[in-house]
C-alpha cells in the first residue's frame, strides 16, 4: 500500500521516526509520499528521503496556508528546486479559506503558477482545498484541455463534486475522515469512481477512528483501507490492490 500524503518530517515525529516507518512497513505500507509545506519543511523532508530511500518520496510546492506577503519569493524557491532535481509531484498546493481569507487573490496566483510547473515537468499536482472545493474545481477546469493531472487530497465532498473531479481526470484522496462515525463518507464513497480513489493519512493530522485525538501515522492507512473496503463491499486485499494501482498510475507511471 501507499500512503499518498504524510507530513512525517514534522516535529511530531522527531522522537520515533524509525519506529513510525517500521510500523508502516509491518502493516504493508511500502511507500510514503511527503508533500512539502514551504521553505521551512524542505531540509527535513529531503533528509527523510535520503534516510529511507525507495520508501519516502518528496514533493515540492507551497501550501496555501503559507501563501503570505512573501509568496512570490517562496514560489521562486519552489521553481529553483525543480530546476535542480526531480520530484514526484507539485504539492502540497491549493486553496484554503478556513484559516484566513486575507490572501485569496495570492492563493489563486500561486495555484496557477504551480499548475504551470506541473505541466512543464509532466507531474501531478496535490491539491488542498479547505472550504474551497467548488472554487478549486473551477480553477482546475481552466486546465481541462492541457493534460493537468493530480489529486484532490482529503476529499470530503459530495457525490456530485466527486464526479466533477474524476470527470476532469483527477483522483480523490481518502483519509481518516472516511472512518468518522458522522463524517457521511459511508454514503459518498460507494458512489465514487473507484478507479480514481487513493489512500492517505495526512499524518500527523486527521487520525482515523478509533485513534482520534492521537497523532496520525502512515501505518493507519490499513485502518482507512479496512473502512473503505467495507463501504465498497470488497475485500481489504482487493481494495489494497486497487488503490495501490491507482496511486502508482498517478505518481509512478511506467
Amino acid at each position: 500500500m501507499i500512503d499518498t500524503h504524510a507530513h512525517i518530517y514534522l516535529e511530531h515525529f522527531q522522537e520515533d521516526i524509525d519506529q513510525v516507518v517500521e510500523r508502516a512497513q509491518e502493516r504493508g505500507i511500502d511507500k510514503i509520499l511527503m508533500p512539502n509545506i514551504d521553505q521551512t519543511s524542505i531540509d527535513q523532508m529531503l533528509y527523510l528521503e535520503e534516510k529511507y530511500p525507495n520508501i519516502c518520496y518528496p514533493m515540492m510546492g507551497l501550501h496555501p496556508c503559507s501563501v503570505k506577503e512573501d509568496f512570490e519569493r517562496e514560489l521562486k524557491l519552489v521553481e529553483d528546486w525543480f530546476e535542480k532535481r526531480k520530484f514526484i509531484a507539485v504539492g502540497e498546493m491549493g486553496t484554503d479559506l478556513y484559516w484566513d481569507k486575507t490572501f485569496w487573490e495570492q492563493q489563486q496566483e500561486a495555484f496557477h503558477f504551480q499548475c504551470q510547473l506541473a505541466l512543464r515537468y509532466d507531474i501531478p499536482v496535490v491539491i488542498h482545498c479547505r472550504e474551497t472545493i467548488d472554487e478549486t474545481i473551477e480553477l482546475v477546469e481552466e486546465y481541462k484541455n492541457d493534460g493537468l493531472k493530480g489529486v484532490f487530497h482529503c476529499f470530503t465532498g459530495s457525490e456530485q463534486q466527486g464526479k466533477q473531479i474524476t470527470d476532469l481526470g483527477f483522483y480523490l484522496g481518502l483519509g481518516g475522515v472516511s472512518t468518522f462515525k458522522n463524517g457521511g463518507m459511508d454514503k459518498i464513497i460507494p458512489q465514487l469512481d473507484r478507479t480514481r480513489i487513493i489512500l492517505e493519512t495526512d499524518s500527523p493530522y486527521l487520525t482515523p477512528a478509533p485513534h482520534r485525538g492521537k497523532r496520525n501515522e502512515p501505518a493507519y492507512v490499513s485502518i482507512i483501507a479496512g473502512k473503505v473496503s467495507e463501504y465498497l463491499g470488497i475485500s481489504k486485499e482487493a481494495l489494497d490492490e486497487l488503490t495501490t494501482a491507482n496511486a502508482n498510475a498517478l505518481f509512478f507511471p511506467t
